[in-house]
């Protein structure tokens, strides 16, 4: 396929605003996939993709359309995977923005438009779900001009369930830049490859064909993703910048410096097609003889190990995750199957790092780290179904960076893990930028939230009438159930998206939480010392609700070193000693009463608790 008959495009959007099923309808117009195969989001292949109604991994699929070559990367909506979405938009000219026709403009649609225009791509507007009842499209229209400054008649209406206007919009696609147009990733060799038919290298004829010009151009392909196939090994999706990359050629990863064997190239459509070569401009992947992605991180440049190209491409990152959870098995038993189950999901999970973790009350387990929330219970979904595991979460975390008095700098991730604060000098903590799109009327509230959080308003600015919140907060606050007071206090109506920022020294301190006088550390977490007796007061009693009751009384403790911030009593459960006496002898009911007394007390001292595992999540929904 000639270069200039390419299209490499993928399709940003919010969270449920139509992306996955517009790519099930440009598939069938370009009858990619039989209509007798056809079914609903298509590209999402998972299980809890389909079951959620979410993207959680891109996909890449090739389709023809008018002598066309377009190649589509299905992305992720959701504000966990804009790692993935950021990946896809590097190996792409153009994206399609599609924004609900009944909802309007939403936080991420605004996040996934400045990573496209940070990448120079060519962004085609499009309003899906024009034909609810609900539709407001002059309204949409309104704000779209308003964020990307184009004319109305740039803008798409369409419906991706019935399919109504799709084919304008691979129409546009056509008349958007081919891979052939100029790109800031694509080298001076292969310019000049395609401006004229003068040889790249010496030794090649003057006169041959751009094909044979290509080949001589070093090797230089982005990995957008690679994932772990148990019968293939290890399989590569990469986008090809620069030269030729036959079948069973012998590769090499530029960042990583691991080299490894081309097995099988090809396209996917969007089942797997097998090609002799991968040529400049395309689209496809490479089955390896690699056993681990590590092997091959997603962002490295893949070229050949025989005339390796001599700069990488841009794009090489390491993504860090900022939420951390330990996953321990209910029983010890299952710790060997939870670790080869995780090893199995990091292979092709890039973001996902984990270690070993001990609890002298849950035993052995994994700290394992996350992109956000939604990627913690996709993994914790994917472990029970998928491995039968049966499991306990611990309160996420997020990681710390400490100082100690010598002047050592150590990084934590969990609370449990900080040194003795007489050896600290100071804890700093991560903070977010973030994004919350509201309707006017409900600013107020949303303000009142944010201040509750510990943050801070940056900006106030409006599209049509709605306002844009960008506002500071420390990561940890945003944790556990802000997402859910956000919706609670807006209806509904508000939405919201962040990245980190950076990490600002506060006055952190530790609280522990004791459980009949012995201290829990899958239980302790770091807090800002003007919130610890509010959270110690609100985890005691929920505590308290969670633990049954003993034949002994329990003492629940929150604590900040030897000082107690927080107490709740679990009473014991009592026995009518005094059943069995018939007569009223009081002499006789306080001697079995004091006994029962004297029993209760050695309880206490040998007693042993039995903690659910619902004390661990406790605080993830701190509200009743």
């Amino acid at each position: 396929m000639n270069t200039d008959k390419i299209r490499n495009f993928c399709i940003i959007a919010h969270i449920d605003h139509g992306k996955s099923t517009l790519a099930d309808r440009m598939m069938e117009i370009t009858h990619t996939v039989e209509k007798r195969e056809m079914k609903a989001q298509l590209l999402d292949s998972m299980e809890l993709e389909r079951e959620k109604g979410i993207t959680i991994k891109l996909t890449p699929v090739q389709m023809h359309y008018k002598g066309y070559e377009l190649n589509l990367i299905d992305t992720p909506g959701h504000v966990d995977f804009s790692y993935e979405v950021s990946r896809s938009l590097q190996a792409v000219e153009t994206a399609i923005l599609v924004v609900d026709a009944t909802q309007g403009i939403q936080a991420q649609t605004l996040a996934n438009v400045y990573l496209a225009l940070e990448q120079d791509l060519y962004i085609i507007p499009v309003i899906n779900k024009i034909d609810l009842p609900a539709a407001d499209v002059a309204k949409v229209q309104d704000q779209i001009i308003n964020l990307l400054g184009c004319d109305r008649s740039d803008i798409i209406g369409v419906s991706a369930k019935t399919g109504l206007n799709v084919e304008k919009v691979l129409d546009a696609i056509v008349k958007a830049p081919s891979a052939n147009s100029p790109s800031r990733n694509i080298s001076d060799a292969t310019r000049s490859a395609r401006a004229s038919d003068t040889p790249v290298t010496t030794g090649v004829a003057r006169g041959v064909s751009e094909k044979e010009l290509l080949r001589s151009v070093p090797l230089r392909a982005l990995i957008f993703d690679s994932y772990f196939d148990d019968y293939r090994g290890v399989v590569l999706y990469v986008r090809i910048f620069d030269g030729t990359l036959p079948k069973n050629s012998e590769i090499k990863m530029m960042a990583a410096g691991t080299k490894g064997q081309a097995l099988e190239v090809g396209i996917l459509k969007p089942e797997m097609s097998e090609k002799t070569e991968l040529t400049e401009g395309e689209i496809g992947y490479i089955v390896t003889n690699l056993k681990t992605t590590r092997e091959a991180k997603v962002g490295d440049t893949v070229t050949l190990a025989k005339s390796p190209a001599t700069e990488p491409l841009p794009g090489y990152k390491n993504v860090q995750p900022f939420v951390y959870a330990g996953f321990f098995p209910v029983s010890n038993e299952d710790y060997k199957t939870l670790k080869e189950a995780i090893e199995k999901l990091a292979l092709s999970d890039s973001a996902l790092q984990f270690e070993p973790e001990n609890s002298p009350v849950l035993g052995f387990g994994l700290r394992i780290g996350f992109l956000g929330l939604l990627h913690m219970d996709i993994i914790r979904e994917r472990l029970e179904r998928e491995f039968n595991l049966d499991l306990v979460v611990t309160n996420p975390s997020t990681n710390y960076q400490v100082t100690l008095n010598s002047g050592e700098e150590i990084e934590i991730k969990s609370a449990a893990d900080l040194p003795d604060m007489a050896e600290v000098l100071e804890i700093r903590e991560p903070w977010v930028k973030g994004e919350i799109i509201v309707p006017k009327s409900m600013i107020g509230n949303v303000l009142n939230l944010i201040v509750e959080k510990r943050g801070r308003q940056t900006n106030l600015s409006y599209i049509e009438d709605r306002a844009v919140i960008d506002f500071e907060a420390p990561m940890a606050n945003l944790l556990t159930d802000f997402y859910d007071q956000l919706k609670s206090t807006t209806s509904g109506y508000a939405s919201f998206n962040y990245e980190l920022a950076d990490y600002r020294s506060e006055d952190l301190v530790r609280v522990d939480f004791l459980v009949g006088g012995q201290k829990i550390d899958a239980l302790a977490c770091m807090c800002h010392r003007s919130e610890a007796d509010a959270l110690g007061r609100e985890v005691t009693k929920k505590l308290k609700e969670v633990i049954p009751r003993q034949n002994f009384e329990v003492a629940l403790q929150a604590a900040i070193g030897a000082r107690i911030i927080a107490r709740e009593t679990i009473g014991a459960y009592r026995k009518d000693v005094t059943v069995k006496i018939h007569t009223g002898d009081r002499d006789r009911k306080a001697k079995l009463l004091e006994k029962q007394k004297r029993g209760k007390a050695r309880m206490k001292r040998f007693g042993k608790i039995d903690i659910p595992s619902e004390a661990f999540t406790v605080m993830l929904k701190r509200d009743n």
